[in-house]
This record gives C-alpha cells, sequence and structure tokens, in this order.
C-alpha cells in the first residue's frame, strides 16, 4: 500500500469494495427490480468514474475509446439483465487500470531518480560563515564550499580539499571517485568525506546537471514508430469494432430473428475489442526501457532512438577521447650524449610557455619547478613544427621531424609509433622522445562485446596520421579506419557507411565539439558525457554520462530487450484478441472469456512492459 498513490490507494478500496458487495449479492441471489437496484450499487461504485469520461469525452467529439466501449457494453449488459456480468466487466477493467496506473509510476519514479540529482542550495562563505543560497544566482568564478553528504551545485574545480565523490546519479557507477586539488567536478554528484573549496565553472544553466534534467523531461515527447502506429490503429480500430458489434445485433436478426439473442454476442465482441492492451504497454515497454538505461548512466533522448540503436549493424567511432583518453603521455625516451632525465627536462623547458597538448605533457612528465624558467630566454617558435629556446647559455630545438630537416640535422630513427619529439642542442641531434595518446582500457573489450552482439563492422575516424590511427586500430580490434580527416570528412565518410550498410542503422560515438556535425548526420549519434563538450552532447541522441565505452554495447542490449517485449505484447494481445473477437461474432466466447480477453491480455502485456525496467543488462 505504501508504493501506491492516494489515488491508487483509493481506486484499490473500490475495488475490494465492489468485489466484497458483487460476492454478497452472488450468495443471496435477488430476482427482479430489487436486483437491479442492488447490482447498480457496486456498479456505480466501480463504474461511475468511467461512464463520466465516456461522456465527456462525447461531448468533446472524442467518442470512440476504452471508456466509451466499457460504458457500452456493461450498460447494454444491464438492459438485458446481465447484472453481474456487467458489474464484473467494470471491476475488471478497473483492475486493470489500477495495474496500468501502478506500471507508469513504477516507470516514472525510476526516471525521476534523475530528477533528484537537482541541487536545492549552494554554500558560499561570506564574513567566515557559510550562507546558502539558490544555485542559480551563482556565477562563473564564484566560490562555493561543498560539506560531506551534500550535492555538488555546480560545475567546477575543485580549490582545496580532498574527498571521495558518489557519481552514481551521473554514472550508474558505485564505487565512489577520488577528488583532489586542480581536478574537476560535476553537479548532481554527492561529496562524501572531505570539505571541499570549488571554483565554479558553468552558470546553473550549462551545468551537467541542468542538461541532463532537460534531456530526462523532453524524453518522453520523442514516440517510436511503434508507438506512432499503435496510436494510428487505436484512431481507426475502436470506430470499426464498435461498427462491427452494430452490425452483429442489427443484421443476423433480419433472417435468423432473436434479437435479443445477437444482443449479448455484439455486447461480447465489443468487451472483447477494447485496445487496452496495445495501447498502454507499447509506450509503457518504451518508457521502461529509457528508465532501465538511466539507471545505468545511459540516457536516451526518447523511445524513437532506442528503436534505432536496437537495430545497429555499423558502429563507427572517433579516436581521441573515445577510444584513446585524449590524453597524452610519454611513452619513451631515447638520448644520445645525456641522460634521459636531461633531455626531458630540455624539453620541457624549451616548451615551458606552450599550450599545446604535447608541451603540456612535457612539462607533467618531468614536473620541475616553475622557477626554472628563469633559465629559459629567446624563445622562438616554428609554426606547425616546433620551437627554439636558449637554456643555460645553449641553443635547445625541440620539434618534429620537419623541423629537423629544415636545421639540417640528421636523425637516426624515423619510424617510431606515436608522436617524435626531437631534441636538438647547438645544431647537433640529442635524442628522440615519444609521446601518445593511451588507448582506453574498455576500448577492447566494448569492441569484443559490440562483435558478440551482432555488429557488423565497427570503424574509426580520426584526424591523426595515417600510422598512430593504424596503431590504435590494430590495439583495439576495429574493422577499419579513415585517418587524417577533417569534420567536414567524417561527415562524408558517415553518409557513405550509412549508403554502404544494406541492413541496420548506424550509430557514431564521439565526444569533442568537432563530431557534433557527424553526431547529427547518423542514424542515432551517441556522445560520452562525462567529458564530452556540450556541442556533442546537444547534438546525441543517446549519451553515456561516463567515459566507460563499455556502456555502448550495453545501451543496445537494453533497447533491444525493450524491442522484443514491444513486439511480443503486440503479437500476443493481437493474436488473443484476433481469435476471441472470431469466437465473439459467433457466439461461442462468453462475457467472462471476453473480459479475459480485455483484462487479462491487459494485464499480462504490462507485467511484461515492466521487465523492460530491469536494468541488468551486464556485457
Amino acid at each position: 500500500m505504501k508504493s501506491l498513490t492516494k489515488k491508487q490507494q483509493k481506486m484499490l478500496w473500490r475495488i475490494i469494495a465492489a468485489g466484497v458487495i458483487l460476492i454478497v449479492l452472488a450468495l443471496i441471489s435477488p430476482q427482479g427490480w430489487l436486483a437491479f437496484a442492488l447490482y447498480m450499487i457496486p456498479y456505480l461504485l466501480i463504474g461511475f468514474d468511467v461512464l463520466l469520461k465516456a461522456a465527456r469525452n462525447i461531448c468533446n467529439g472524442q467518442v470512440f475509446d476504452e471508456n466509451f466501449l466499457m460504458s457500452l457494453a456493461t450498460l447494454g449488459a444491464l438492459a438485458t439483465g446481465e447484472y453481474a456480468e456487467a458489474v464484473f466487466v467494470m471491476l475488471f477493467y478497473q483492475v486493470g487500470e489500477l495495474f496500468q496506473s501502478y506500471a507508469v509510476d513504477r516507470s516514472r519514479r525510476s526516471i525521476a531518480k534523475m530528477m533528484e540529482i537537482r541541487p536545492d542550495y549552494a554554500h558560499i562563505e561570506r564574513d567566515g560563515k557559510l550562507i546558502k543560497v539558490d544555485p542559480e544566482e551563482l556565477c562563473v568564478g564564484d566560490e562555493i564550499v561543498v560539506q560531506p553528504g551534500e550535492r555538488v551545485p555546480l560545475d567546477g574545480k575543485v580549490l582545496e580539499g580532498e574527498s571521495l565523490l558518489d557519481t552514481a546519479a551521473l554514472t550508474g557507477e558505485s564505487m565512489p571517485r577520488a577528488i583532489r586539488p586542480g581536478e574537476h567536478v560535476l553537479s548532481g554528484c554527492i561529496n562524501q568525506t572531505g570539505v571541499l573549496r570549488v571554483e565554479v565553472e558553468k552558470e546553473f544553466e550549462d551545468s551537467t546537471v541542468s542538461k541532463i534534467l532537460e534531456l530526462v523531461e523532453n524524453a518522453g515527447s520523442k514516440k517510436a514508430k511503434a508507438e506512432h502506429f499503435i496510436t494510428k490503429f487505436a484512431r481507426w480500430y475502436t470506430p470499426a469494432v464498435v461498427i462491427l458489434a452494430l452490425l452483429l445485433a442489427l443484421i443476423p436478426p433480419i433472417f435468423v430473428g432473436g434479437w435479443a439473442d445477437w444482443l449479448r454476442p455484439a455486447l461480447i465482441f465489443l468487451v472483447i475489442s477494447c485496445p487496452c492492451a496495445l495501447v498502454i504497454s507499447v509506450p509503457l515497454s518504451f518508457f521502461g526501457g529509457i528508465g532501465g538505461a538511466s539507471k545505468q548512466g545511459i540516457l536516451v533522448k526518447g523511445g524513437n532512438y532506442l528503436e534505432v540503436l536496437a537495430k545497429t549493424k555499423t558502429v563507427v567511432m572517433d579516436k581521441t577521447g573515445t577510444l584513446t583518453e585524449g590524453r597524452f603521455s610519454v611513452q619513451q625516451i631515447s638520448s644520445v650524449d645525456v641522460s634521459q632525465e636531461v633531455l626531458l627536462e630540455w624539453a620541457a623547458l624549451a616548451e615551458s610557455y606552450s599550450t599545446h597538448p604535447i608541451a603540456i605533457c612535457l612539462r607533467e612528465a618531468w614536473n620541475g619547478e616553475k622557477s626554472a624558467q628563469k633559465r629559459v630566454a629567446q624563445v622562438e617558435e616554428y609554426s606547425g613544427k616546433g620551437v627554439k629556446a636558449e637554456i643555460d647559455g645553449k641553443k635547445v630545438y625541440v620539434g618534429n621531424l620537419s623541423l629537423m630537416e629544415q636545421l639540417g640535422i640528421s636523425v637516426p630513427d624515423k619510424t617510431l609509433q606515436g608522436t617524435a619529439v626531437y631534441v636538438a642542442v647547438d645544431g647537433q641531434y640529442q635524442g628522440c622522445i615519444t609521446v601518445a595518446d593511451t588507448v582506453k582500457a574498455s576500448a577492447v573489450q566494448a569492441i569484443h562485446s559490440l562483435k558478440k552482439l551482432g555488429v557488423q563492422r565497427v570503424v574509426m575516424l580520426t584526424g591523426d596520421r595515417a600510422d598512430i590511427a593504424q596503431n590504435v586500430a590494430r590495439t583495439v580490434g576495429v574493422d577499419d579506419y579513415f585517418a587524417q580527416l577533417l569534420p567536414g570528412d567524417k561527415v562524408l565518410r558517415v553518409e557513405q557507411l550509412i549508403e554502404s550498410s544494406q541492413a541496420g542503422s548506424t550509430a557514431f560515438v564521439g565526444d569533442g565539439i568537432n563530431d557534433a556535425p557527424v553526431l547529427s548526420r547518423a542514424d542515432v549519434g551517441i556522445a560520452m558525457g562525462a567529458i564530452g563538450s556540450d556541442a556533442a552532447i546537444e547534438a546525441a541522441d543517446v549519451v553515456l554520462m561516463d567515459d566507460d565505452l563499455r556502456k555502448l554495447p550495453q545501451a543496445i542490449k537494453i533497447a533491444r530487450k525493450t524491442l522484443r517485449i514491444v513486439q511480443q505484447n503486440i503479437i500476443f494481445a493481437l493474436g488473443v484478441k484476433g481469435i476471441m473477437l472470431v469466437m465473439g461474432a459467433f457466439g461461442v466466447a462468453t462475457m467472462w472469456e471476453a473480459v479475459f480477453a480485455d483484462v487479462g491480455v491487459s494485464v499480462i502485456a504490462i507485467l511484461n512492459a515492466m521487465r523492460a525496467l530491469n536494468s541488468d543488462q551486464s556485457v
């Protein structure tokens, strides 16, 4: 009872009361007008709202719906003296409605849990005291204090403090993440242990929590093809069966007589024909699938994208940030006349003032004192090639092979894996530092799982060099790759892959701002949410809220399970109703069988649809 709403509890008591009265009346077996008067008590108790809805809809021009069918069938049963059957039909119809209401609420609650990530307040420090303010009032650059047990209200960078963050609401991961000064935190996470001082990097409307809430709120508005089919089907089906029931009641008596004898089969036909099972269970299945995916940190923007995702046969992936970490690291150092430590120091100091990712990587690997920058003078940049700097009176050149060739310096090894950074001092070659983007640990397993799911082709696209792309492609196990692509080239490649794909849909997975055009062009665009750019998340149809690529095959499994449930419900409902309608038309079916064909089928379909909420889709 606690899990039911007040409205549902009231309906349950009405059902129980009507059921008890019906049992008592069956035991005492009243006759004549007394029977009619007594049976009207449970009938109106359980069915008054159905009658009112039918009357209201007729006044509004919406005649043919389940309320009209139930009202017409039960009033007809009362008119022919089938009092117990009339009450029983209405009683079980309301039982089915209660099941539907509970199932929808359960689906909504699973998605509503995502809404709980919305922070109610933020703490700022004024005059040595913490004051609660509305997160929407804060601006970029403001400093907030997040205490243990509180949600991080806005995206930001940790200035002080260390703690563990519960990211389950965003990513579905139960393992907390350690956070330290200099690292970034996302709004919606729960601070577990230490006090954090955070500098706000995004206003509330642009924060992660705000974008997630917007995605969740709009998810139900985008219907799948199956949902559109059911809506159109019900629009034509309901008036058709009412006309058939009317013909069944009027045409046979003209030839064989017995008007009353044909009214009962017509009423049974109406009860059987109610399309509740389809109209309720199909949207509920997609809603449940979206809710089940959200539990795993997978946001699907609508049922239509679940349907497309379930049919995925080609997966196209960006390289940097999707298959790789998106961060360079030093892989190997080869020196000639000096130690590896000195060679790395020269390279890091020469790149002291550069913001290029490789320069940042070299400085992080060296991890020297900032004061050492005083040793650097006369820095000169060679566009697209490298830099020259004077360090301790020596001319140090750091750059690629083109720079070395321009200086006329011979390089012993030109076939290194990864990106080679060559170092020369006073015109003499001193060594090479190889840096590379690290392949994600989850990438190999994710692609293996995709193949097991029947994905026919996995393709990698990248703007990187062909040799680097080949090495990553070989490591992760993709079927094909295309390198040195501009954003426009990626769109062209995806269009070619869509055209060449004979069956199924094509999905693209990316994270960068330059991936937004191709995310929009693919049949289904999938963004890596935690590290993805705002533009990528806006353009995507599905968002993986953490950096784990293994969520992709998991999302496909959830989508396929949802689609299977939808198909099962459609086949089951149409099959049972088709058989029972034929039996009803020939007078073989009874009113009790008609109740099963309507309410029984609806309840079974609803229970089946609720399985979509089960998010245990490990791969």
